[in-house]
């Protein structure tokens, strides 16, 4: 889709990695360095409607990004993955992505409670 700003025709000069039927490109509002994101090559809506293949080429290029990544940054301790999916999740750019975060020790203060972050009170369970 022409308007799409993460469709392949838009991103491809940003691609720094590739595995099949997805890309990885560095997220333009990273939350640390080494925030980057898995994008399908073709258009599709959410990780939900991604086939088989784009999902597999998906798992593939996160585990080599992991690698890369912990092989460059030796600060690199742990790491988020996640999606959006939906407007209530918080998607707001309507295909696919997956957000792949690198984390290191005391890049916040209480890391505790990891993904329930999206809902600030439920973080600290």
């Amino acid at each position: 889709m022409k308007n799409c700003l993460f469709c392949y025709e838009n991103i491809k000069d940003r691609i720094i990695a590739e595995e099949g039927s997805v890309v990885a490109i560095e997220d333009k509002y990273p939350v640390c360095d080494g925030h980057l994101l898995i994008v399908p090559k073709r258009h599709v809506k959410d990780y939900f409607s991604m086939t088989e293949t784009e999902t597999k080429d998906t798992r593939r290029l996160i585990l080599a990004l992991r690698d890369r990544m912990l092989a460059r940054d030796l600060s690199v301790t742990s790491f988020n993955i996640g999606t959006n999916i939906g407007e209530s999740a918080g998607q707001t750019i309507f295909h696919a992505h997956i957000h792949f975060i690198p984390r290191r020790d005391g890049d916040t203060p209480h890391p505790r409670g990891g993904v329930r972050g999206v809902i600030p009170d439920k973080m600290g369970y």
